[in-house]
């Protein structure tokens, strides 16, 4: 994948780092040229302008930060590998949906003439604009041919010779539809349905008076009372733009929810082993750190370390779950990467914890602290984050019971997990019951992949290893 992503920024003017792009600019080249918006990725196809950390006009240096990008999963900064000059900023931090190869700077080296970079930003806007233009008018072309050709095959098969009583009215009915039909760009009714904004209010200033994009920006509505006669709220909503991360998470999880057959188990799993241990590490850990609040802070175990390692416990004793779906074949995976689902300020992230069937709870623990703090200062790397091979969503820190989770295709399992609650059991004491803290585990598992009978399997194998966590320990 790497070597992909390499070619794609070389061809870009820059280098592929980990977690990083570099800007280059060739010693060959005496004349402004244009600095395109890099694929991070092999399947990136926009991305936001985070920041830029150089101004128009400014030089810069090999090793120089000149932007942070923002894909749908972090962000990456873009370090120079050359000195130069940032002549012309052409999107400005902030922007969103940049599509990738289309121009964002103007850049020079030092002596160049910047007097052509306004021009030469002002041939690029126009390029990018064409090309978004082109794109929308053939997508809205291909719409209104499939329309026709859906209305012209209903009417074949509607229209039938009658005899009418008065063909006069028939004649008599103009076709109202090239009046009321409204001339605007795509991308005009793209921006227009966004913003709610009524076509019919707009004079186009295109020819023929066609509306365009710059008429449905200019927009202001009437400052009169509603048709209803009561007069609206001054703000009934807010309007928050998609971020990129939010846009893939809602393209994903709709896919998984609607093509992958989902079926659930639910196990109630007793707690108070693992919080009686967990005790006994956590003091352990604060006597041998002497004070030191951060030692200690990074030696503690959370009730989560031990879910995780329980888990790959159980993907080792029932390795179909351990799996993923491939269309025309599944593939078991021998090693436990467990996908650690964490909340952030653009949304869900899933940073994955590596080979956690091998590891130890305080590696497992370290993992997941360093992890999850990246996560949410949206720094990690896409290593960091893709390939997982099951997923655990733990809400109980939320207060949240019981709840279900949608699968991470191409995974085939992902365990949501809720808070631990005291319960009355029974037991064999002479009161005949006791007080166990209780925790309910339901697994999400693909039905095309993994059968109810070895979903309860992997349950039972899970919730035995949580109520003995010893057994994993020896």
């Amino acid at each position: 994948m790497f070597s992909i992503v390499r070619q794609q920024l070389l061809r870009a003017g820059l280098r592929a780092r980990p977690g990083m792009a570099s800007l280059h600019t060739s010693a060959a080249l005496r004349e402004l040229s244009k600095f395109t918006m890099p694929a991070m990725s092999p399947t990136m196809e926009d991305g936001g302008i985070a920041s830029w950390r150089k101004n128009e006009g400014d030089s810069f240096s090999s090793g120089d930060v000149l932007l942070e990008i923002e894909t749908d999963k972090a962000t990456m900064e873009v370090e120079a590998t050359d000195d130069g000059v940032l002549a012309k900023i052409i999107v400005a931090a902030g922007a969103k949906n940049v599509p990738v190869n289309s121009a964002i700077a103007i850049v020079g080296e030092e002596g160049d003439d910047l007097s052509g970079a306004d021009a030469l930003a002002e041939e690029a806007k126009k390029e990018s604009a064409s090309s978004a233009s082109q794109a929308e008018e053939s997508k809205e072309e291909k719409r209104e041919k499939s329309d026709k050709s859906e209305k012209s095959d209903k009417s074949d098969k509607s229209e039938k010779p009658e005899k009418s009583e008065k063909p006069a009215k028939s004649e008599e009915k103009p076709s109202s539809k090239p009046q009321d039909r409204v001339f605007a760009t795509p991308a005009a009714k793209r921006v227009a349905l966004e913003r709610g904004v009524p076509l019919r209010e707009i004079r186009g200033s295109g020819p023929e008076g066609r509306i365009l994009l710059e008429d449905v920006e200019k927009y202001k509505p009437s400052a009169g009372a509603p048709a209803g006669g009561a007069a609206a709220p001054a703000e009934a909503y807010t309007d928050v733009p998609l971020s990129n991360m939010r846009r893939v998470i809602a393209t994903r999880l709709t896919e998984s929810k609607s093509t992958v057959p989902h079926y659930y188990v639910t196990f109630d799993v007793e707690m108070d082993r693992v919080n009686q241990l967990r005790e006994v590490f956590n003091r352990a850990a604060k006597e041998s750190a002497k004070g030191d609040a951060a030692k200690e802070k990074a030696a503690k175990l959370s009730v989560n370390d031990f879910i995780v390692k329980a888990a790959a416990v159980a993907l080792k004793q029932v390795p179909e779950v351990n799996s993923a779906f491939h269309g025309e074949f599944v593939r078991q995976h021998h090693v436990q990467d467990i996908s650690m689902a964490v909340a952030t300020p653009t949304g869900l992230i899933t940073p994955i914890l590596r080979n956690c069937g091998a590891i130890g709870l305080a590696e497992i623990g370290a993992q997941s602290k360093a992890l999850a703090a990246k996560a949410r200062d949206g720094k990690l790397k896409p290593d960091e984050y893709q390939g997982g091979t099951f997923t655990i969503s733990n809400m109980g820190m939320m207060g949240t019971s019981h709840f279900t989770a949608i699968i991470n295709p191409p995974q085939s399992c992902i365990l949501a997990l809720g808070a631990t609650e005291a319960r009355l059991v029974p037991d064999d004491s002479e009161r005949g019951f006791r007080v166990a803290h209780v925790m309910k585990a339901t697994i999400s598992a693909d039905h095309r992949v993994v059968d109810g009978a070895t979903a309860a399997r992997w349950m039972q194998a899970f919730k035995a290893a949580v109520e003995n966590p010893l057994s994993f320990m020896l």
